[in-house]
């Protein structure tokens, strides 16, 4: 017996915008089988959830960076909550049918990897499996690593998140309400997501960039400036920003979606504030923390059982096809918390383990 395995393959380079145009796009389906016998060292895997990241479109085209470029004609990369149909028998100490896993499968619908690349999903009680993509997973540990370890708020200081509605965003704003800060500001791009920040996630202000006074609304919101900034987005909120930084101010530098996918990435022109205000300015890279990453874990689980940390899920319906235009939106900012295509919905899980 074989399994049919349609996968996304990266097709075509963007020039510079992703196009989802399932003929002529970005990604293009390729359709292969699948033995039914698994290596020994091997798991087979029915992927239920695809991640949709920011970086993505980095990945791409970036030359120089902390990861590879995916390559031309190779299955677009990407993580996934998956369930484990088939064990080698090299495995069978580790993994049973019907695990639930976090894999680093790519796009496409089943996947044979070793168990380097699937992580048995370990769920804390009140929390559910798709959080293993989210907050318990490289999307949690993105906020928590950026805000603690770059950021590092503390008691009264002013916090301000860029792409506050989004997936990391709204995790790192809470964790500077958990540690302290006085005023802690959203930004994000509509009354919904704002109304979201400030009712569901208590940020203390919340400001949509599509409002014509927005710039004057930061203003406002921080009469003290601004001692912790966490970017998501780059570009002009990134310059107004830079323009109410406090002295000695921390900002913390971990996307900047707002230029993906633009032919010429636009820099701050008000970069003279990192000298008179003696701003630290730092990238990083949620790898660079990996010995950390249990105690990290720990902490986001205990937060989020206590309720001092909500999430939200962005689920994208239409099974694999619909991942190209879930990207493209996802850069439209048609997501409020962690985006997700179902590419097979749990009611098709294996037995009583499919409970997400």
């Amino acid at each position: 017996m074989t399994i049919t395995n349609r996968q996304l393959l990266y097709a075509n380079t963007p020039t510079p915008a992703i196009d989802p145009s399932p003929t002529s796009g970005t990604f293009k389906i390729n359709t292969i089988t699948l033995p039914d016998d698994v290596p020994d060292d091997k798991l087979l895997l029915r992927i239920h959830y695809l991640a949709l990241e920011p970086a993505m479109r980095q990945w791409l085209t970036a030359k120089r960076s902390y990861i590879a470029p995916v390559e031309l004609g190779a299955v677009m990369r990407g993580q996934s909550i998956a369930q484990v149909i088939r064990v080698g028998s090299g495995l069978t100490s580790q993994y049973q049918v019907g695990d639930w896993v976090v894999a680093y499968s790519g796009w496409q619908e089943y996947a044979v990897l070793g168990a380097k690349e699937a992580q048995k999903i370990a769920v804390p009680t009140g929390c559910r499996p798709t959080d293993a993509m989210s907050v318990l997973g490289m999307t949690g540990l993105t906020a928590y690593f950026g805000m603690m370890e770059v950021g590092q708020p503390k008691a009264g200081d002013t916090v301000v998140v860029s792409g506050a509605a989004g997936a990391t965003g709204m995790v790192a704003g809470q964790i500077a309400k958990i540690h302290g800060a006085k005023r802690v500001i959203g930004i994000a791009g509509s009354a919904d997501k704002c109304d979201f920040l400030r009712n569901e996630l208590g940020f203390d202000y919340a400001i949509n960039y599509k409002d014509e006074d927005w710039m004057k609304q930061l203003k406002d919101a921080t009469p003290e400036y601004i001692d912790v900034f966490f970017d998501n987005v780059g570009g002009e909120i990134l310059d107004a920003c830079l323009g109410r930084a406090a002295q000695f101010s921390r900002f913390v530098i971990c996307g900047a979606i707002s230029q993906y996918n633009v032919a010429k990435p636009q820099g701050p022109s008000n970069i003279m504030q990192v000298i008179s205000q003696r701003v630290k300015m730092q990238g990083f890279i949620v790898f660079d923390y990996a010995k950390q990453y249990p105690e990290a874990l720990k902490n986001l689980g205990l937060w989020l059982t206590q309720g001092k940390i909500q999430r939200k899920e962005h689920i994208v319906q239409g099974g694999l096809e619909a991942t190209p235009q879930g990207l493209v939106d996802l850069y439209g900012g048609a997501n409020t918390g962690k985006m997700m295509v179902e590419v097979v919905p749990v009611s098709e899980a294996i037995d009583d383990k499919a409970k997400l």
